[in-house]
């Protein structure tokens, strides 16, 4: 009945479906290339001028002419999202949405998300760009109709869809370091066809990185484990293939089955100050992923609309920790391989209903199933654990209404009960009440969430549109926050509970002639933040020999605020000069009572990011572009020093030249002046590279 009366208030309040409302949160044009049906819902503009890098969503264009073919790189372009580094032994790329961490950020693909229900520890590195047509990112206000967890945002990568009757495209991209030697290449190729009622495209990338730089004034330090110059276990591969067939029987329907398998493995740099003999020699031969999934969308006459997803998705990763440096032994206690192999079946339907010609109510249900299966092979005897399985059910039922009031102002507003049913919770080792080593199983768990969320947009005429928005969302905890022993560390928090943020937003977009800006403020609170607790755990034996042991547990103690501001100006000076630029500013308070020392990683307080395009000619396109950012708080390896780093302006330049039509070559470089900064501890970033590329459309 609860839910009942949430449901039912949430639809008396509003819902719209005037051309406005299309406007608000963004449908792409007939012609785009980009897969609609893997589009989740975003409420800020697709820019059109020059490189598109828009508040919400950033073009397949941008990311070439800017050379990010990774994910971390790519996001990196678009306000309010920072790039950075995991450091330590994991060494994993990361993408902050104003602040909110990989853990409160859901990233899909085509709408489908990509969850490791172990540890989420998605290292955004692996994840390539080339083959996607646009990138979008939901900050702060996140429709609840796209699925439980969007805490803090929701990252999207859409894949392509073909325009043309026939539709080809192959790109090259060698890569040299700052010596001009080899470094790397990426490479992309797809062919697509479309006709009336079908379509059909396969496409595959495929990413090497041979070894980067450090910079030229990077100066070794006696002892440490990196000499400079090309940086150590820097070496990485990476390749995704594509493929969809869809069915448009007539101009409102369309059905597609797409597929899409990725395949990396990579290496780990060495902390750069920390001795050798306290480093982890750390691996990763394969790390793995693969969908399969259907969508669709459904007229149902002149009122409805059905959207359905179903999907099947897999993880394999393998972990292998060495004695040493050369990665060729594994006979100490710490040396292990780790498997995990996960799989996930799920999907989602979503009706809306024009209840009036001012007014749409939309309603949605998910459901995932997750299976984590892990097992680890330990040295020196080499022998290997028993399988042990996790299995977990999260679904979620949202309601969304919008209402025109008036033809210039819309508000809508949402509502949605997230759930999340634990069946197994296996774990290999001594049980909390001793006794042999054995597979047992920690106490089963279930969560629930509401969530709630309104939004106000008016938008006057064409050129302006403002909004003021607030959400109140939550994110479940992994099985890692849950239960893992953290090797012997930490005990399990079965009861842990979700973590909270409301967000605020006020914002909006003015075209003036030429020049268009677009702009927000945020606030966001966060509650029942997840941090390690401190504490003397006791154990005795069936002698009565008791022991003491320093661990930490999960709990819900922190709390925190973020808040800051962004700006976006981009300038059409002409057919030969475009010019665009982006600032961010991020202040993040978060308060974890266990550590009086803590502060938030990984995000710089000040961002930005200009460009230009000049074509001095038709056929020349010279792109000179600026990343800049301020310093970061870090964190030493032994978690006893917080320090401010990371500060960079990094000048790069790309000139393209249109050979003949539908053929380019182009080149540039990264870091041109070889700016020396690290983003986190010990883990300095690339000096300066170049590279050359061509590319044939047809």
């Amino acid at each position: 009945m609860h839910l009942r009366s949430l449901i039912l208030a949430s639809s008396a309040l509003i819902a719209a479906t005037t051309a406005h409302a299309q406007t608000a949160d963004t449908a792409p044009p007939a012609d785009d290339k980009a897969f609609g049906l893997g589009q989740i819902i975003v409420t800020a503009p697709k820019p059109a001028t020059g490189p598109a890098i828009g508040g919400a969503t950033l073009s397949s264009e941008a990311i070439y002419t800017f050379n990010r073919s990774t994910l971390d790189e790519a996001a990196q372009l678009m306000p309010g999202v920072s790039a950075s580094n995991t450091g330590g032994s994991r060494n994993e790329r990361l993408i902050y949405v104003r602040g909110f961490d990989r853990f409160q950020v859901p990233v899909s693909i085509d709408g489908i998300r990509v969850y490791l229900p172990a540890d989420n520890r998605l290292d955004y590195g692996r994840f390539l760009t080339p083959d996607i047509a646009e990138l979008q990112v939901a900050k702060g206000y996140v429709s609840v109709l796209d699925g439980p967890g969007a805490m803090g945002g929701a990252v999207n990568l859409v894949t392509r869809k073909p325009t043309k009757a026939i539709e080809a495209e192959v790109r090259g991209t060698l890569s040299v370091d700052r010596d001009v030697d080899y470094a790397g290449y990426n490479v992309f190729g797809l062919l697509g066809t479309r006709h009336d009622t079908w379509y059909a495209q396969g496409s595959y990338t495929r990413s090497y990185t041979r070894h980067w730089d450090l910079p030229g004034g990077y100066s070794p330090i006696a002892g440490s484990a990196e000499d400079g110059g090309e940086r150590d276990f820097s070496r990485s591969r990476d390749w995704r293939v594509n493929g969809k067939v869809g069915f448009t029987p007539n101009a409102t329907d369309e059905y597609a089955i797409s597929y899409t398998k990725q395949e990396g493995a990579k290496n780990a740099p060495l902390h750069v100050t920390d001795t050798l003999a306290s480093q982890r020699f750390w691996t990763w031969p394969y790390w793995n992923l693969d969908s399969l999934y259907f969508l669709s969308t459904t007229a149902l006459g002149d009122t409805a609309t059905l959207k359905t997803r179903a999907y099947r998705n897999q993880f394999h990763n393998l972990l292998s920790s060495f004695d040493n440096r050369n990665q060729n032994s594994q006979t100490l206690g710490r040396a292990f391989n780790s498997y995990y192999q996960d799989r996930a079946w799920g999907g989602s339907a979503e009706l809306a209903v024009n209840l009036l010609p001012t007014d749409t109510l939309t309603i949605a249900g998910h459901f995932r199933r997750d299976r984590h299966v892990e097992f680890q092979q330990s040295f020196p005897a080499g022998t290997t654990e028993p399988e042990q399985t996790n299995l977990e059910d999260t679904w979620s039922v949202a309601a969304e209404n919008r209402l025109a009031l008036s033809p210039a102002l819309t508000l809508t507003t949402g509502v949605s009960v997230d759930w999340r049913d634990l069946k197994r919770a296996e774990e290999f080792g001594t049980p909390p009440g001793g006794g042999a080593a054995r597979v047992f199983s920690y106490p089963i768990r279930n969560s629930k969430a509401l969530n709630g969320q309104g939004k106000l947009v008016w938008a006057p005429d064409a050129d302006t549109s403002l909004h003021a928005s607030l959400s109140s969302r939550a994110r479940f905890p992994t099985i890692f926050e849950r239960f893992s022993s953290r090797f012997g560390g930490a005990i399990s928090s079965p009861d842990l509970k979700s973590e909270r943020a409301v967000n605020y937003e006020l914002g909006g977009s003015r075209r003036f002639g030429p020049v268009t800006a677009e702009g927000a403020a945020f606030y966001s609170h966060l509650t029942n933040v997840i941090v390690a607790f401190p504490f003397i755990y006791v154990t005795c034996t069936a002698a009565n020999v008791c022991t003491n042991n320093a661990v930490t547990q999960s709990r819900n103690l922190g709390k925190g605020e973020y808040y800051g501001g962004e700006l976006s100006l981009t300038a059409d000076l002409g057919p030969n000069l475009k010019l665009g630029g982006n600032y961010t500013w991020t202040h993040r308070d978060l308060n974890d009572p266990t550590n009086a020392a803590f502060q938030p990683t990984g995000v710089p307080t000040h961002k930005a990011f200009v460009w230009a395009d000049w074509a001095p000619v038709s056929r020349v396109h010279i792109v000179p572009n600026l990343d800049i950012a301020s310093d970061r708080w870090t964190v030493n390896t032994a978690g006893t020093r917080y320090y401010r780093t990371g500060s960079y302006v990094q000048a790069n330049l790309r000139v393209d030249v249109t050979v003949i039509e539908g053929v380019e070559i182009g080149v540039g470089g990264r870091n041109l002046f070889d700016d020396s900064y690290q983003l986190a501890d010990g883990f300095p970033e690339p000096g300066r590279s170049f590279f050359a590329s061509v590319r044939a459309r047809y």
